[in-house]
């Protein structure tokens, strides 16, 4: 009972210092939001067990193998930034267009997996938990959003993102306090686990390369020129990636050795299940922050998915004429697939995406860096080609 109250006054604490004018009012806490919410709001929940079951004792090392990768196909992200002024070639020109397309595709299944898990945790605590009623709650948010889209209201739910940021931050310290004290009660009683991973070093790359998805949302910070100059943008990626890698970083050092690894629980839910043992509160909260972290993040891939789709085609297709295509891609998707699998089609989406851009930073840098960035378009295209599914037990 004494932890339920110090989680739940923590969460509070938290959340309220979110809405303090003073951090509101920094220039570079509001170019971090959009990049911070979209890296910790998407994978945060299904990321845990996947990564215990999968990696066992080495899940740390996994998680940190993921945050490395951000951050250098970051690097090259920033490096474009950096260019923005420059005088492009047609070259790039072509590239940054075979970029635009890839981003808009790939978050046309990020949006499909983000509704995925928002319908997988709505039902989870309900009597009506199925994968079948699941779906049926995706199909119908994908429905909401595209009927929002093209009505034109999605100014009003744009306003979500702060929102959500704040109780995702503050349900994870609850969660993170959660687990501390029991990681803590476990190394006392000498019952921490140590388990030894479950596949082998080729299919665990293969997994790690399906699962850069988790990580992803960084590159959100390059597409918000309008509101801020580039040096402010780099340094909002740079502090959202180092804080995000941090959170993720804890909660998984934490996770990994206080749990069996159990191939036949990792569900899409499987969190809810893990927290339980760690205090009864735990569960309704992750709940909480899945519905409102999947559907503000679902809404701001949408809008920038059909903004894409819009530039590419130089204003000859509105946006809003572009979502209800989007989403009922969304939709067959969703009916055709489970949502591991959805995680590594994003992931290899994304992964394209990060190849062009690195090999874009590549052209545009001379000396060591080039070949840098030569290597990371080699393993953006690899991840492409190889990422494999968790697949569920």
């Amino acid at each position: 009972m004494l932890l339920d109250t110090a989680i739940f006054l923590l969460a509070l604490i938290v959340l309220g210092s979110m809405y303090l004018p003073k951090l509101r009012k920094l220039p570079r806490w509001r170019a971090m939001v959009t990049p911070l919410a979209s890296i910790i709001g998407s994978g945060f929940l299904v990321l845990g067990p996947i990564l215990e079951v999968r990696f066992g004792a080495f899940a740390p090392l996994a998680m940190a193998s993921l945050c490395i990768a951000a951050w250098l196909f970051g690097a090259a992200v920033r490096r474009n930034i950096a260019s923005e002024t420059q005088t492009g070639t047609p070259l790039t020109a072509r590239i940054e267009a075979l970029s635009q397309i890839a981003l808009a595709f790939a978050y046309v299944i990020s949006v499909t997996y983000y509704l995925n898990l928002f319908g997988a945790f709505a039902v989870s605590l309900t009597p009506w938990n199925s994968h079948v009623t699941a779906r049926i709650v995706t199909t119908s948010m994908l429905a909401l959003v595209a009927i929002t889209g093209f009505t034109g209201g999605f100014r009003a739910l744009e306003r979500m993102e702060y929102a959500s940021l704040s109780l995702n931050l503050a349900i994870i310290a609850g969660l993170l306090l959660g687990l501390a004290v029991y990681f803590g009660k476990t190394a006392v009683a000498g019952a921490l686990v140590i388990d030894a991973p479950t596949l082998g070093t080729w299919d665990a790359v293969r997994l790690l390369f399906g699962l850069i998805v988790i990580v992803q949302g960084f590159e959100t910070a390059r597409y918000l020129g309008a509101s801020y100059d580039p040096p402010s943008r780099i340094a909002a990626m740079k502090w959202a990636q180092l804080m995000s890698s941090a959170i993720y970083m804890v909660y998984i050092l934490l996770l990994a050795y206080i749990f069996a690894p159990n191939a036949h629980d990792l569900t899409e839910t499987a969190i809810i299940d893990m927290m339980r043992v760690v205090s009864p509160i735990l569960p309704a909260m992750l709940v909480a922050t899945a519905l409102a972290a999947q559907f503000s993040a679902a809404v701001a891939d949408t809008e920038g998915a059909g903004g894409l789709v819009s530039e590419f085609s130089r204003g000859r297709i509105a946006p809003k004429l572009a979502y209800p295509v989007l989403i009922a891609a969304g939709i067959t998707l969703t009916w055709t697939t489970d949502l591991f699998a959805i995680i590594s089609y994003a992931s290899r989406a994304f992964a394209g995406y990060y190849a062009l851009q690195a090999a874009l930073a590549a052209i545009r840098s001379t000396g060591p860096k080039r070949y840098a960035f030569v290597a990371l378009t080699g393993l953006g295209v690899a991840m492409t080609l190889l990422g494999t599914p968790a697949e569920s037990g």
